[in-house]
This record gives C-alpha cells, structure tokens and sequence, in this order.
C-alpha cells in the first residue's frame, strides 16, 4: 500500500474516533483499523497538520492523485472545524464538495405549485390536497420491509442484466426509527450492504421505487460492489475501502443514488412499480406516481435553501420550518424532521449533496451520447465534480457569438 494512499485511510479513520458517523463505509485492512484504534485520542490540530502534509505529496498516477487530493482537501475542512477555525457555511461547502450554493428563486417553486395543482385537481389549499394524495399513498409500517424487498429482487435482476453485480452480492433491509435521515446504507464489504428504513418519514408507495434505486440497485450498494471488485480486489486501490462523509466522494455518490431511478426503469417506472406491487396486494397509482414525483423533486431543493438560511443568514430554526412547509408543501412534523437533519452537527451540509449532486450528475449523463453506458462509468470510476462539470462542458453545442461581439474565448 503506498504511503499516501494508508496516510489518508488513516487520518478518515482518526477523525471517525472524534466524529461518530463520519466514516460512512470501512471494509480495509483490520490491522490498520486496529492499528489506529489503539492510539491515543486524536488531536484536531494534528489531524490538520497530517492532511495538509498528505496534500503536499505526490506519489500516485494522476487520475488517484487527483482523487485523493480532493478527499484530503475536504478531510483538511474537517480537522479546521474541529479545531473550531471560523469558516463560513458556503466555504463549508465549496471545500467539501467542490459545489458553490445559491437561494433559489421562490417564484419557480411557485410554479411547481401550480404544475402540482392541475395534477391534484379539487378545492382548497393545495398543501391540503397534496397531504391527502400521500395519506392514501402512504406505505402502512407494517408492510414497508415486504414492499421493499419486493421492489428490490425485481430491481435486482435488472440491475444484473444491465450494469453486471459481483457473484455473491446481497442487500438486507431493516425499519428502524428515531433518526435524522429517512433511508441509510452501510456498506459491509464483500459485497454486502445493510440497508436501514426510517419509518418515522412516513415512507409513500410512490417514492419506495426512488429509495431502492438510490440506496441498493443501482445506487450505493451497485456503486460499492463494482468498485469494490473493479477498483480494490481487480487493481489494489485500497482508498476506496474506506467512504467518508462531506467529500467530493460523497456528493457523487448521492447524485448517481438520485439519478439511479432513471438509470435502470427511465420512463415508465411507475406503471412498473404498479405491477411488481400488485403482486403483494398493495395498491400504488403508478402513472399518477411518476407525474407527481416529476414535479414534487423540483421542490427538493428547498432543503438546501433552509440550509443557507440557518447556516449562511442566521435564521432561526422556525423560520426554517415555515419555509421548508411553505415551499415543499410538507406538515410540520415533516419539516422538523427535515430541520433536525440540517442541525445535526455532522450532517448540516450534506443535504447539498443530493440537490446539487442530482444536478451534476442528471446534466452530465444528459450530455453523454449513451446514458446506461455513462451511468455504468459512473458506477466504475470514481469521477469528482470538476470532471463531471468539466466533461458537460465539453459536450455542450458551442453557440456561435452574436454580430458585433466577441466570443467569450476572444476575451
């Protein structure tokens, strides 16, 4: 193993001992695990000096180092915030993900709304309406596990046929409670994943198509098993044993899982969806499903407004609950649950991963001439998002300048 390549999987695992949850998956070396587990307690300031030396060094081919480079830039973020370095929410940001942030503009929310309303038709306030369309939706708890390990054998051997999984591969499900995030893979290694279900969000039939994909086929659990067998066992690149929270790893990942249901069912989905559900007699509205989930992720992005406005503006936590209710058309207790995530010390940047993730990534696959071959690199290859932007770019039509001006290049 190259020193640079152990240094870094040792200073993830050194700052997962000051910050429960910020090694998302370990399956390396357990000597070195174990190693690290028997030193003394971290200093924050020494853990900024190790990843400030691992970025002076060069020692990898360029596609690794690069890799590297931008998970230690992001590890350095994190040993500054320990050590309780002011630095701003948007720098926050910009560090861990290489992604810049902005307020969106409420009147395109507003528009979604009224898209919404003509899909919901009747009187009333259309949060109202829209309440009542996810209470007849909603998954009874009792049945959550059996739907989606149902969803999850169907998308399996699409997955399998479609991008290949390693011989051996399995997912578990468990419903759990009482957490911030709605659905949490942990990757095991050897090809494992244990998937945990929150059923306090109030899972909907409609969106259990969505977190399959993202979370098992052919989202994390895909992503992990093909790296894990193309990248570490097939080339020996030990840094992808290891995923931590809030680096450019991340916010791939999160893209492609918000991509995924595209990827693998595109249109159609829920008519599909419809039949594999019908065959445990639950009752799903497929087509009405996909119309709806077309307009209501557009709202997603909402998450991340309140996020500036707690972190960037300094508004209070109400204040964040009334806007994530005004714009998301969500209830209260939905709101909160979402604020508690955006509070929560380890987490309250990673809900840009989703929204600007699903950006990056929806634009880049996009632009590829071949989606399911460009959905399968992703799922190779560990990209950041200077080359998904840099790779858009370069697929874009160039416009030719207008009369009378100079094409930017010129300037």
């Amino acid at each position: 193993m190259e020193d640079a390549v152990g240094g870094y999987l040792k200073l993830g695992l050194r700052i997962g001992r000051l910050v429960p949850g910020f090694v998302d998956a370990w399956f390396g070396d357990s000597r070195l695990a174990a190693e690290v587990d028997t030193e003394p307690s971290p200093d924050p300031a020494d853990l900024c000096a190790q990843a400030e030396t691992l970025l002076a060094g060069e020692s990898l081919a360029p596609g690794r180092q690069r890799f590297l480079t931008a998970q230690l830039r992001a590890l350095a973020c994190t040993a500054r915030r320990l050590i309780g370095e002011p630095i701003t929410f948007a720098e926050e940001l910009e560090t861990y993900f290489d992604v810049r942030v902005e307020l969106a503009d409420p009147d395109r929310y507003a528009e979604v709304h009224d898209r919404i309303g003509q899909l919901l038709p009747g009187r009333g306030d259309l949060s109202h309406r829209l309440a009542a369309h996810r209470e007849r939706d909603a998954c009874p708890v009792s049945r959550l596990e059996e739907a989606i390990r149902t969803l999850s054998g169907a998308l399996r051997e699409r997955v399998r046929a479609e991008y290949g999984l390693p011989d051996g591969e399995s997912v578990e499900y468990t419903v759990v409670t009482d957490k911030p995030w709605n659905a949490f893979n942990h990757y095991l290694g050897d090809f494992r994943s244990h998937v945990e279900i929150n059923a306090d969000s109030g899972h909907g039939l409609s969106a259990l198509p969505l977190l399959v994909t993202h979370e098992a086929y052919p989202g994390h659990h895909t992503d992990h098993c093909v790296k894990e067998e193309l990248l570490v066992r097939g080339q020996a690149q030990a840094e992808h044993t290891i995923s931590l929270v809030n680096t450019p790893q991340c916010l791939i990942a999160e893209g492609a899982g918000e991509a995924a249901l595209d990827a693998v069912l595109g249109e159609g989905w829920g008519r599909w969806a419809e039949n594999v559900l019908r065959e445990i007699r639950l009752d799903l509205d497929g087509e009405r499903a996909e119309l709806l989930l077309a307009q209501t992720t557009q709202l997603l992005s909402a998450r991340q407004d309140a996020a500036i406005l707690l972190h960037e503006r300094g508004s209070d936590p109400e204040d964040a609950v009334a806007y994530l209710r005004r714009w998301m058309l969500v209830d209260e207790a939905r709101a909160r649950h979402m604020v508690r995530f955006l509070t929560d010390p380890l987490w309250r940047a990673y809900t840009s991963t989703y929204i600007e993730g699903s950006r990056l990534v929806r634009d880049w696959l996009a632009a590829a001439p071949d989606r399911a071959a460009a959905f399968g690199r992703l799922l190779r290859t560990p990209l950041l998002p200077a080359q998904l932007r840099e790779e858009t770019a370069e697929s874009a039509p160039i416009e030719a300048p207008r009369s009378g001006q100079e094409s930017r290049s010129a300037l």
